[in-house]
């Protein structure tokens, strides 16, 4: 079954753009989730829309409304939020690009890849691509998703791209309420130097099937336990042991520290670039519609 794409619009930048499609790059249907049941019945309980005055009313009787003092509400209609049209609701335009790591992780939300719709689109799609991929630049443009404008980073993966959506600055709270009081003293040298080895120690490569969710393998575990009519047993909880001398516990870490494993390469390493095909030679070869708006977009940037 092919994946279903979250929007449907056009990339663009300047004069420049193309039809494309974006699709979640994550998934949560393997993992663990619960129902509510009646703890008598064992039946799954429903969740319906109940009225404080008139009790139970169908789903065709709810409407949207927004909150703007307490308990006093404008009602909002699917005519009103269309008469919200911005561009970003069918295109995503590329306003600017950045260095890729001047965009803190704190900022990055969810991620998406970004896929040409149609063979039409491929040329100009893989033109956007390898000229970020050629310049280490990750785009910033918007779009409307959930009905809702979001900032988004765009950038080329493999023969594709990747898309990750942007926090507000204001949803994104400050340090000083939690670092403000951390004393900004200079640790021990030697300390530090016990430190920096038994990273050193540790230091390989990122390999995200190294680091398996432990917590959901327990808890399967215990599930599959609990079908055979088995009685989980109850893990006991490790034991912490008090830090005396923080020295003293460096450098037994340092002695307990087991070889890391072996470096190996990442699988994500992307595919070079093919050259572009040479034009044909003499001068009767039609111009490349898209190689003449691209010369457009350049020379209206500049000016």
């Amino acid at each position: 079954m092919a994946p279903r794409a979250s929007w449907k619009g056009y990339l663009k930048l300047s004069l420049v753009s193309c039809p494309v499609r974006l699709y979640p790059a994550t998934s949560a249907s393997e993992r663990i989730s619960f129902n509510q049941l009646h703890k008598k019945t064992h039946n799954r309980i429903n969740m319906k829309p109940v009225d404080p005055e008139l009790g139970l009313v169908e789903r065709s009787d709810l409407v949207r409304g927004y909150e703007y003092e307490d308990k006093q509400y404008i009602i909002i209609d699917d005519a009103d939020l269309d008469a919200v049209r911005i561009e970003s609701n069918h295109t995503m335009n590329i306003e600017a690009f950045v260095d890729e790591n001047e965009v803190d992780v704190i900022y990055q939300d969810s991620p998406y890849y970004l896929a040409p719709d149609g063979a039409m689109a491929e040329e100009t799609f893989a033109v956007l691509r390898e000229a970020m991929r050629r310049s280490g630049k990750l785009a910033i443009a918007r779009l409307v998703l959930s009905s809702r404008e979001r900032v988004v980073t765009i950038g080329p993966r493999e023969n594709g791209m990747f898309v990750c959506t942007l926090r507000n600055p204001n949803e994104v709270r400050g340090t000083a309420e939690y670092f403000g009081n951390i004393p900004a003293g200079k640790p021990d040298p030697e300390m530090l130097d016990l430190a920096q080895a038994l990273i050193k120690q540790k230091e390989t490569h990122f390999d995200p099937k190294n680091y398996e969710d432990r917590y959901e393998v327990a808890l399967m575990g215990m599930i599959r336990e609990k079908l055979k009519g088995h009685k989980p047993i109850i893990a006991a909880a490790p034991e912490r042991g008090n830090v005396i001398n923080l020295m003293d516990a460096l450098k037994a870490s340092l002695s307990q520290s087991a070889k890391p494993p072996a470096k190996s390469k990442s699988k994500a390493e992307e595919a070079p670039a093919k050259p572009a095909k040479k034009a044909a030679a003499g001068g009767g070869a039609p111009e490349n519609p898209l190689k003449a708006s691209l010369l457009k977009a350049v020379g209206k940037s500049k000016k």
